[in-house]
């Protein structure tokens, strides 16, 4: 059974995780006791043994190996933290894979609900019969690799007596030879009585046909997945360097982490202490980790926080048969809600929760940004590209071509919005402003032109 406490810590407190240190089941202490009372008994076992029962030279050579492994555990010589952690990592994206591909047959049952028509005893059997032949397939994948479910289902007669299949479809089951598992007969039986309800106009076109094939291929496609995660495996070889790295490492501790006689001044051995306990915290922390991996790696046992197989069977039978039966149309009359005659209205709140509508609605995390008004205003680069304006031409070419310059330059000079905005509201009064100018520019420019042809004549 998962061990749930989501509700412990649904709110940060003081020692809100210390709490959890307490319980038992499912905790670390259950799970790894028997190994931490081992390892303190041989500890304590080889420390006895070198203090009472080995003589001076017999306690020297002791003392010669314990340093000599002690020196390896020190150095870190055995990876076991880099081999530990990935192999934790893996075991658990595998464990929320098999997690996320547990096969509900919620999605399918709305789409039966909604597709399969009939009222009488011929729809409800129709719709009855697909929902229980979803259920009977993800029954036989997971009592192939559940023990929990094998032991509730040792046998498909007791599948039948159930209520998962019909004597008549265990016999059909059963006639079918294949070497391979068939929990996907059933699916084939789904799809093959809507076909049939297709025929018959209880599903009243293609394309409703077509969403529960789809939606029958994906309650298929996590079947098969379960099964193919049952199947292969984290590599045998990654498993045994993981377990064969922590507990070599252990056993190595076991003697080189001994405290040694003080009198012989060995490095790091100036005290004797009898008891390691940053060492049986190392055992239990590492240890303990190699556990965690050992128990999410196949989360369909019978351990504390393996799957609840059996409820889940249990829950998706009878939310289907609800669904597509009980539920069937059955529908309450349709009536104005409350609010029908408010455009804005607010739902109440309770008591406690009403300090809740005190708070702004979040609507960005810029929306209160406060800027100054030089932010504010615009500015163009002197060496960005203008944009183009081709404005209708008053007079003659040049006079027309003088005037956009003008208004270009006026822009550059200035580059602020009042000013760009008083252009834009009032274009003709810089016009006229500059007519005068304009004019005498360009009668300079034809004086200079006829005094040239006069030279040239």
């Amino acid at each position: 059974m998962t061990i749930s406490y989501s509700l412990n810590v649904a709110n940060a407190k003081f020692c809100g995780f210390s709490r959890l240190l307490f319980l038992w089941k499912g905790s670390i202490y259950k799970l790894l006791y028997k190994e931490f009372l081992l390892f303190c008994g041989v500890y304590f076992f080889f420390s006895v043994f070198y203090r009472f029962l080995l003589t001076s030279k017999q306690q020297d050579l002791f003392e010669r190996i314990a340093l000599y492994c002690d020196q390896f555990t020190n150095a870190n010589f055995i990876p076991v933290l880099f081999v530990l952690g990935f192999y934790v990592t893996l075991a658990f994206n595998r464990w929320w894979g098999q997690y996320t591909s547990f096969p509900l047959p919620d999605n399918l049952m709305m789409v039966v609900s909604g597709n399969v028509h009939g009222a009488d005893e011929r729809g409800r059997l129709l719709r009855r019969t697909l929902m229980r032949y979803a259920n009977l397939s993800s029954v036989l994948i997971l009592r192939s690799i559940s023990t929990r479910v094998l032991k509730r289902f040792p046998t498909l007669e007791h599948i039948v007596e159930a209520g998962f299949m019909t004597t008549q479809e265990l016999k059909n089951f059963e006639s079918l030879h294949s070497d391979f598992n068939k929990y996907w007969m059933p699916l084939t039986w789904f799809s093959n009585l809507a076909s049939r309800a297709r025929q018959e106009g209880r599903v009243r076109d293609d394309i409703a046909l077509r969403l529960l094939m789809d939606e029958l291929n994906n309650y298929r496609a996590k079947c098969s997945l379960l099964f193919h995660y049952d199947w292969i495996s984290i590599p045998l070889v990654y498993t045994q360097v993981v377990t064969i790295a922590v507990y070599s490492y252990f056993g190595f501790c076991v003697i080189g982490r001994q405290f040694l006689n003080p009198e012989k001044e060995y490095s790091g051995h100036k005290l004797d202490m009898y008891v390691p306990v940053f060492t049986l915290l190392q055992f239990f922390f590492y240890t303990g980790w190699l556990k965690v991996g050992e128990l999410i790696i196949n989360p369909f046992g019978e351990d504390d926080d393996d799957f609840e197989t059996n409820q889940l069977i249990d829950r998706n039978i009878q939310v289907s048969m609800l669904a597509v039966d009980d539920m069937y149309q059955n529908l309450a009359p349709i009536e104005k809600d409350k609010h029908w005659t408010q455009s804005r209205f607010s739902i109440p709140y309770t008591l406690s929760t009403a300090a809740e509508t005190l708070r702004p609605a979040f609507k960005g995390s810029t929306f209160d940004m406060r800027m100054s008004a030089e932010d504010l205003e615009i500015h163009q680069p002197s060496d960005a590209p203008i944009s183009r304006q081709y404005l209708p031409l008053q007079g003659s070419l040049i006079n027309g071509f003088d005037g956009l310059l003008q208004k270009g330059k006026g822009i550059l000079r200035s580059g602020s919005l009042p000013y760009l905005m008083d252009i834009l509201s009032h274009p003709n009064e810089e016009d006229e402003a500059d007519e005068g100018d304009t004019a005498a520019t360009g009668h300079e420019k034809q004086e200079r032109v006829e005094v040239t042809v006069e030279e040239e004549y």
